[in-house]
């Protein structure tokens, strides 16, 4: 991940001393080469925050990894690196894992990196005084010490499979002690002092996010000096801010639009696999949605290949779990094949002969036409009888929205995404599905509950045999799809695009588009 540019470095020496040479320059000219020194990058979504433990979203992990680093690096193939710490092992049982972090690092703000600096962050992390959302990422964790100036010591309350791979998750970041020191429980910060290649400059609010080259990074210093993110929900001014220069890549390009942008030999479209599945939730605790039955007929009613094929022109598959192939634990148990005559009849049976009004909360801008999803289902549910009004809202207000506790959750129905970015199905079904993550501790919106798919989600997390954890993965998957606690819509396809003279960036699996290795042809 983090190589020395050398090579590059020695040939623009080279490149500027036959420049200097050239008889233009001798002729005393004044004239010279415009030197790029900024990448823009448009995202559809603006990130809710760069504090890590209030980071809820793909587009505050894209913005917040060039600032903020974790100990482990996931890989685009899916292997797990060194990061900050350079090491790690366990002890016989797995319960005591131990973490050589790396020496010689500096936060921007000119503190050490150390085990104890890393020791502050972990305990912010998993304290439940902050009810950070992902803390169930380090849900067994017991003690967490520093037992030597490089040397971390993590103690858990059982083994914990999926540890490693969950300590690459970008939400567990690592900040400047001194911005965390002192700071309360409900405290939080707008700029993150991390480790990481670039240092955050500016936050304009609706606008922008804008971060300048780290000169005292640890690895490989990036080539290009400023790096801004401009926030543009619109699909197609995402695409004309392409198309006219002033973005250098952009995020999610709409499928109809690839032919066009592929005709550009300025621009390149870049296809990369997804972790992420696309689903509408029911408030699973309010009425009709309490019936199994109308959760079934409305996934009866919705067709899904329909909007793979015709909206995405078949960039994507429809869900046949609740998380998408790649996922260690994925089993293919769907899907729930468009069948409205079916919906209707069950509606019938559940005692809506004649259907009845919902509302369906979407995102804009936020997943690759997000928008026109929602009103492809809103027309779908129309033809069985069930009246769907739309509502969007921008997507930090949208999160906070959907994150209400039981009680408050004035919600019908809400359309969301998530990325399994661990590659564990632990990630993608006990984060989402386990009664213990209802809101507003965790991040099952939906309020869905089932005591034998908890037993099992539970057992996963401590078994160490990965062909028993399979199987417990398998009868939860079941146990859910049957359950229907969403409608079950797509597993995502990414699609982003980048001028063709630009080069290095990362389009991640995970579905971070990273710069810290790109530079200007």
């Amino acid at each position: 991940m983090h190589k020395k540019p050398v090579v590059v470095a020695v040939a623009l020496v080279v490149l500027l001393m036959v420049v200097a040479a050239s008889p233009l320059f001798a002729a005393g000219r004044a004239e010279t080469a415009a030197v790029r020194d900024t990448l823009t990058i448009a995202i559809g979504a603006e990130p809710e925050s760069l504090d890590p433990v209030k980071m809820t979203s793909a587009p505050a992990a894209t913005v917040g990894e060039h600032v903020v680093e974790r100990l482990i690096y996931m890989e685009e193939d899916g292997s797990l690196t060194p990061m900050l710490a350079t090491s790690w092992e366990a002890n016989a049982d797995s319960t005591v894992w131990t973490f050589q972090i790396r020496r010689g690092v500096t936060f921007h703000d000119g503190a050490p990196l150390n085990a104890e600096a890393v020791r502050m962050n972990l305990a912010r992390f998993v304290d439940p005084n902050v009810g950070a959302a992902y803390a169930f990422l380090l849900g067994s964790v017991q003690d967490i010490r520093a037992t030597g100036e490089y040397t971390l010591q993590i103690s858990l309350a059982q083994p914990f499979a999926p540890i490693l791979s969950h300590l690459s998750h970008s939400f567990i970041g690592i900040v400047s002690p001194n911005q965390i020191r002192g700071l309360a429980a409900d405290g939080t910060f707008e700029n993150p002092i991390g480790t990481g290649p670039y240092v955050m400059e500016r936050w304009r609010r609706g606008d922008s996010i804008r971060l300048r080259v780290n000169e005292d990074y640890w690895g490989a210093t990036p080539q290009i000096p400023n790096l801004v993110f401009n926030f543009i929900p619109e699909e197609s001014a995402r695409i004309v801010a392409l198309e006219t220069g002033e973005a250098d890549a952009i995020m999610a390009v709409p499928p109809q639009d690839v032919a066009r942008l592929q005709a550009d030999p300025n621009i390149d479209v870049v296809f990369q696999t997804s972790v992420r599945t696309i689903y509408i939730s029911f408030n699973n605790i309010r009425d009709p949605f309490t019936d199994r039955r109308v959760r079934h007929a409305l996934n009866y009613a919705v067709d899904k290949q329909a909007i793979v094929d015709s909206i995405f022109e078949g960039s994507g598959f429809v869900a046949d779990a609740p998380v998408v192939d790649a996922v260690f634990g994925h089993t293919s148990v769907g899907p729930y094949q468009y069948n409205p005559a079916r919906a209707r009849q069950l509606l019938a049976e559940a005692g809506y002969p004649d259907g009845f009004s919902m509302t369906l909360h979407h995102p804009t801008g936020r997943y690759p036409l997000d928008a026109t999803v929602a009103q492809a289902v809103q027309s779908m549910l129309a033809e069985v009888g069930v009246n769907a009004r739309l509502e969007t809202r921008e997507w930090s207000s949208y999160l906070q929205f959907t994150a209400q506790p039981p009680a408050q959750a004035e919600y019908d129905t809400f359309m969301l995404g998530w990325g399994t970015v661990t590659l564990d199905s632990d990630y993608g079904l006990y984060a989402l599905l386990h009664t213990r993550q209802w809101n507003p501790s965790g991040n099952n919106r939906g309020f869905y509950s089932n005591e034998r798919v908890d037993e099992l989600l539970d057992a996963a997390r401590i078994e160490t045999s990965p062909d028993r954890r399979r199987s417990m993965y398998h009868e939860a998957i079941q146990l859910i799809w049957d359950d229907a606690p969403w409608i079950f819509l797509y597993n995502a396809a990414q699609i982003n695009a980048v001028r063709t003279d630009v080069q290095g960036l990362i389009h991640h699996p995970l579905e971070n588009l990273s710069a810290w290795e790109a530079s200007f042809r």
